[in-house]
């Protein structure tokens, strides 16, 4: 299978000094969904930015499918990945959801009949077909998160990457999330600190810590290791057992 994204020997050391990656290796290959774990400050954020240019590596280096990620094309590179971040504020400023969906669409240069079939089909990818006309402070958290999402579709990325998108859902958000994610034949990197929400959606785990890869093995397997999700600052819910949780489909 060709990979959809691969990153080999990246370091990464922020102005103030900080490294952030430090020969961090990776592939992931097209339409996998892999979670990415580890504690804070291991670095996911900052390898998560590499994959759409915010940041260009020190040294080593990332591509996405066949295309290495460099200034000359960037903007080949952000159409190819979509990266939604954890707060959907953070991507949700029009007066209302279609405008938002329609504002990356529009700035390719879709227009008229075109763009309004992209926002249509990316707001029922997202079970968000009846929310077009509404504004986005007035959403649910759980809305909000799926329209965010729906912006960044509407793109028709070959690559999705959601930084915690689980943080601040009720259980229904949750569960609307997860059949979403499951819904979309799309490559999908996945940070989160939710480890039943990993085994749910992610057939395999990587753990990232110090700036590199430290574990890459099935989720199941991850998560049954106590010693290991212990070292590097992971733990389940009270009561959670990984051995007789679903798995992921």
């Amino acid at each position: 299978m060709s990979a959809a994204v691969e990153i080999r020997g990246v370091h990464f050391t922020y102005p103030d000094g900080r490294t952030a990656l430090s020969g961090l290796d990776l592939r992931v290959d097209v339409g996998e969904r892999v979670a990415l774990l580890g504690p804070n400050g291991a670095g996911k954020t900052t390898l998560a930015l590499h994959l759409n240019g915010i940041n260009l590596a020190d040294a080593g280096s990332v591509h996405i499918g066949d295309l290495p990620v460099t200034e000359a094309v960037l903007a080949d590179i952000r159409r190819r990945v979509g990266l939604v971040f954890q707060d959907a504020d953070d991507q949700l400023f029009m007066p209302t959801v279609a405008e938002d969906v329609a504002f990356g669409p529009a700035n390719l240069g879709l227009r008229g009949s075109e763009l309004a079939a992209r926002v249509t089909e990316a707001l029922r990818a997202v079970g968000a077909a009846d929310l077009g006309d509404r504004a986005p402070h007035h959403l649910s958290g759980g809305e909000r998160r799926r329209v965010a999402l729906a912006t960044v579709l509407a793109m028709r990325p070959d690559v999705l990457v959601l930084d915690e998108p689980t943080s601040g859902l009720d259980p229904a958000g949750h569960r609307e999330l997860v059949e979403v994610l499951r819904s979309l034949p799309i490559t999908q990197l996945i940070i989160t600190h939710d480890l039943p929400f990993a085994l749910e959606l992610c057939a395999r785990s990587v753990i990232v810590d110090g700036g590199r890869v430290v574990a890459d093995a099935p989720t199941s397997d991850i998560l049954s290791d106590e010693e290991l999700l212990g070292r590097h600052r992971l733990a389940l819910p009270f009561g959670f057992d990984p051995r007789m949780a679903r798995p992921s489909r």
